[in-house]
């Protein structure tokens, strides 16, 4: 597959990302986005992503609703790209208190009518005070009733909210296989994760400097539970792995390859390697 890697050799700034060179590579790495947001309204229209996608050699994807509102768009989106696109729907905890009566039903059904869908985004989250934990709580619980009921995976956001969310297993014990989206926690927290089904994806924004202690954790996991997402259009990552620039800090979902491509050096391993783990992983939590 004839692919184009963005290259300025380390000299040009961000702003002069329209400067940036296209060196086209042969190149056979296959790569899966286990998490991104391609409904998206900032992203504007799709269809080109996608097809920029497929050039930067990724293969597949799971696109994520974030509320009800948004549920009809992502299943269009994967009619379209049947195959290539999965499904998930979900209530995201920033949205927890939009939920309108009757939405676990119409969750339910939704999924009936998509046998490859998941649950997703939803999960808790105290970085934000409006849903408060009272009110995310309940929504999070029932869509891990439901997607044990239904053996469907599951895809959790969770920050600052750890002991909530062990809270919450309690209560409610989440399907055998669920992803741990953007994984920001402790390798301790991962470690009480990982028998309960846990897999983890890493995000370009990890490769920030800042986070190195983020990607200590991940140095630290299982690479039978690593997977990469893109998280599009959030977590961009640093300049260096930006192969596809977008106004306003947009991250676009083709920047995947690149990522992967540096987190393949940050754990020492060949790029292939690191491709087909991800790709296996991906496969295993979610039936690609």
């Amino acid at each position: 597959m004839d692919c184009f890697r963005a290259t300025n050799f380390g000299r040009d700034p961000p702003e002069k990302l329209e400067s940036l060179v296209k060196v086209p590579i042969l190149t056979t790495l296959m790569w899966l986005d286990s998490h991104n947001h391609l409904q998206d309204a900032r992203l504007g229209n799709p269809s080109p992503l996608i097809t920029a996608m497929r050039a930067a050699a990724v293969e597949g994807c799971v696109v994520n609703s974030t509320s009800e509102e948004d549920w009809e768009l992502v299943s269009q989106l994967a009619q379209a790209e049947s195959g290539w696109a999965l499904p998930a729907f979900g209530i995201h905890p920033w949205k927890a208190n939009l939920a309108m009566p009757g939405w676990l039903d119409r969750l339910r059904d939704r999924l009936e009518k998509n046998p490859s869908a998941s649950i997703g985004e939803c999960g808790l989250d105290q970085w934000i005070t409006t849903p408060n934990l009272k009110t995310q709580k309940p929504i999070f619980e029932a869509q891990l009733q439901l997607a044990v009921e239904m053996e469907r995976p599951l895809t959790i956001h969770c920050l600052k909210a750890w002991g909530a969310l062990f809270e919450s297993f309690a209560n409610s014990p989440p399907p055998s296989r669920f992803l741990m989206h953007s994984f920001n926690g402790s390798i301790e927290t991962a470690q009480r994760l990982i028998p309960l089904g846990a897999y983890f994806s890493f995000s370009g924004y990890f490769l920030h400097e800042r986070k190195a202690a983020i990607l200590d954790v991940f140095k630290k996991l299982p690479m039978d539970r690593i997977l990469l997402e893109s998280d599009a259009p959030d977590m961009l990552p640093p300049f260096a792995s930006i192969s596809h620039p977008l106004k306003a800090g947009l991250n676009h979902p083709a920047n995947l390859a690149m990522i992967g491509e540096a987190l393949a050096v940050k754990f020492k391993i060949p790029v292939e390697e690191l491709a087909k783990i991800t790709r296996e992983n991906t496969r295993q939590c979610f039936g690609f």
